[in-house]
């Protein structure tokens, strides 16, 4: 086999995976990293929404979140749980989270896991 047809093989390896990298980028680009419309996410509101009901607060550090539709996630993963009101600042990778009821720490770390993203710090 001449020495020329490997080297078309790789090259064309290579550009197919330029090709499927380029074409999933422009796709976070107009869509969010998700990957989702900004639309198809919808915000889940808790049951109680007066924010005077929630005597306890929590500080949450996530890493992983770069967009909106992934404070989305956040915010809905404990907005569809009861006792619990979220809202996310996706500038300082943080969630704040009022409760009903004092939750145990490990409980929000793994519902933000769940969420996929990675729980940093709790204050």
């Amino acid at each position: 086999m001449p020495s020329y047809v490997s080297t078309i093989i790789i090259c064309t390896v290579l550009v197919l995976i330029a090709f499927f990298a380029i074409r999933n980028y422009i796709k976070k680009l107009s869509n969010g990293c998700c990957g989702a419309e900004s639309d198809s996410i919808k915000k889940v509101k808790p049951s109680d929404t007066n924010k005077n009901n929630y005597p306890f607060s929590k500080t949450i550090e996530i890493d992983g979140m770069t967009c909106k539709n992934c404070a989305t996630r956040v915010e809905n993963a404990f907005n569809s749980i009861d006792g619990f009101y979220a809202s996310v600042n996706l500038k300082k990778n943080q969630a704040t989270i009022l409760m009903k009821e004092n939750k145990d720490d490990a409980l929000l770390r793994q519902i933000v896991r769940d969420a996929g993203y990675k729980p940093i710090s709790i204050h």
